[in-house]
């Protein structure tokens, strides 16, 4: 199955993600498909960037977000 996830970069005690397409058997920082966006809570408020398009397309096509994605997409109004 295809989900849309968080990505783990940045280094220690200083996370930032991106938000990727990715299959659900796949490594967390593994392989992906495609990345919509970005999340940095480092921020306050934190930062979120998403390319409505995309992330519409990949939901239309059945991919399924992850809990915190789907709170991500919500709070920018993909969802």
């Amino acid at each position: 199955m295809v989900r849309i996830r968080l990505k783990r970069m940045g280094t220690n005690h200083k996370p930032f993600y991106r938000i990727v397409i990715a299959d659900q058997r796949r490594a967390r920082n593994g392989k992906f498909i495609e990345t919509i966006g970005t999340y940095d809570p480092t921020y306050s408020p934190a930062k979120i960037e998403v390319s409505d398009e995309r992330a519409k397309y990949w939901l239309g096509v059945g991919a399924q977000p992850s809990e915190v994605v789907r709170i991500l997409l919500t709070k920018k109004g993909v969802l």
